[in-house]
């Protein structure tokens, strides 16, 4: 088993920023594809971000490229979701992910293990 403890959730206003921390314990392997998904009310729990198990493949979601910067530390087994010029539309649950992939992921089905969710909250 994998546990996932996500951190950093909170209120912004619009324009600010938040970063995100996910960290993995158990039977992680640093190969192992991390993700960021997000579910606001109402509406189906979507991808956000994805990083591979080396950090050099980052895959985003068209609607937070530019704006999201996912990152990981190994030696930590952390992976970390920086998130600027947060937008009202960003406000959702956000939950961090772990794959057995090693190259990302923008697939929910692919990632096994799930955080808690951690609430970003972003007003106007």
């Amino acid at each position: 088993q994998v546990q996932l403890v996500e951190s950093g959730g909170g209120l912004v206003q619009a324009g600010g920023s938040l970063r995100l921390s996910c960290a993995a314990s158990g039977r992680f392997f640093t190969t192992n594809t991390m993700g960021w998904f997000r579910q606001a009310p109402g509406k189906e729990r979507e991808f956000v971000a994805s990083i591979s198990g080396g950090g050099s493949i980052r895959r985003y979601a068209d609607s937070v490229k530019g704006r999201f910067t996912i990152s990981r530390d190994n030696t930590k087994n952390t992976e970390y979701l920086q998130m600027n010029a947060l937008k009202p539309e960003d406000t959702a649950v956000y939950y961090c992910a772990v794959s057995a992939l090693s190259m990302g992921s923008r697939t929910q089905d692919e990632y096994r293990y799930w955080g808690q969710g951690t609430q970003v909250t972003v007003s106007s």
